[in-house]
């Protein structure tokens, strides 16, 4: 057998980055992500269930600053799963493909999932 060389695939030298590639990537991380979240849930049940020492332990490790972060990063993830996945929804009807379209949502994705990830910890916190 020969060994030819063969180029690689052009995807890494021809298209640049958009918005839009980046939101369909994250959709996909999003997605793997809430399976994470889903651990999270079940553990505070099983606290929650166990009696007051395990709550006492998922609040002492759930509230300091690295899981306060995963929380956080747990609330976005669901956001924005959320907010692509409606988008998805108004192109399983056929629409939202023209190009400025799909700019257009790209970004309303994006904002609407900082702002209702903002709005779901303000609310959290009591601050609304």
């Amino acid at each position: 057998m020969s060994q030819t060389k063969r180029p690689t695939s052009p995807h890494l030298q021809v298209y640049s980055w958009s918005l839009e590639m980046a939101l369909s990537i994250l959709h996909r991380a999003t997605g793997a992500a809430l399976g994470g979240g889903a651990i999270l849930i079940t553990w505070w049940l099983i606290a929650v269930a166990t009696g007051p020492d395990a709550y006492d332990q998922f609040r002492t490790i759930m509230g300091g600053i690295i899981g306060k972060t995963v929380l956080f990063g747990f609330t976005f993830a669901l956001m924005l799963h959320l907010c692509n996945g409606i988008r998805h929804l108004f192109w399983d009807m056929g629409t939202g493909f023209e190009l400025e379209d799909t700019h257009r949502s790209s970004k309303l994705v994006l904002l609407s999932s900082i702002v209702l990830t903002l709005i779901s910890w303000a609310i959290g916190y009591g601050m609304i």
